[in-house]
């Protein structure tokens, strides 16, 4: 799965078209509550507003995700600012734009543009920040095979975090959620061959 990513700061920044101002708000969240405290947040703060749109995308799959147009003719806002959250891959982020209508008519492809590169020109101005979730292992092995599972873990990519010698070795392996299949394969067969015993911990 490729990586998602998100901001670590709110974003605002206002562009301006035919005379309309678009102004965009990015807010990071963990959650659906959260995302939608932010939009009544903007949607209150804002309220003289013509529109108040948004989309959000919310989980550690992106699995979450919803949009709406607000008044604004269907299609032309909700979906394009979801797409620009799409196109760069991000997750657990909300998005809110705010229209003030300046007189002149934008026509359905004029608001899919603008709102859009509201968006678009938003996430710009931060360095996005990579999602990555992680698992964490606790690994017993004996002495003569520890030296074997350290080169092991190193090329599945896990980081050992803690090691204890005691009757046995004892370590704490991280690894990203996206590889820890692998890891787990590998640490199911050493198992069944008696060269170790692991449990999951949670992190």
């Amino acid at each position: 799965m490729p990586y998602l990513y998100s901001i670590s700061s709110d974003v605002h920044n206002e562009i301006k078209i035919k005379r309309s101002r678009f102004i965009a708000h990015l807010h990071y969240c963990e959650t659906l509550i959260s995302a939608k405290e932010f939009i009544t947040e903007i949607s209150k703060e804002y309220h003289t507003a013509n529109h108040n749109c948004w989309a959000y995308i919310v989980g550690n799959k992106a699995e979450n995700e919803h949009c709406s147009d607000a008044g604004e003719p269907s299609g032309s806002a909700g979906k394009p600012m979801l797409n620009a959250l799409k196109k760069h891959q991000m997750t657990n982020i909300v998005a809110v734009v705010t229209r003030y209508f300046g007189g002149v008519k934008l026509g359905i492809r004029g608001l899919i543009d603008a709102y859009a590169l509201a968006v678009d020109e938003a996430i710009s101005l931060q360095t996005l920040q990579k999602q990555v979730n992680y698992e964490k292992y606790l690994i017993t092995a004996p002495y003569e095979y520890i030296e074997k599972l350290k080169y092991d873990l190193n090329e599945f990519q896990a980081e050992i975090s803690q090691i204890e010698y005691g009757a046995d070795v004892e370590l704490i392996a991280v690894i990203e959620e996206s590889e820890v299949e692998i890891l787990k394969g590998y640490l199911q067969e050493m198992t069944a061959k008696k060269k170790i015993t692991y449990k999951y911990i949670s992190l």
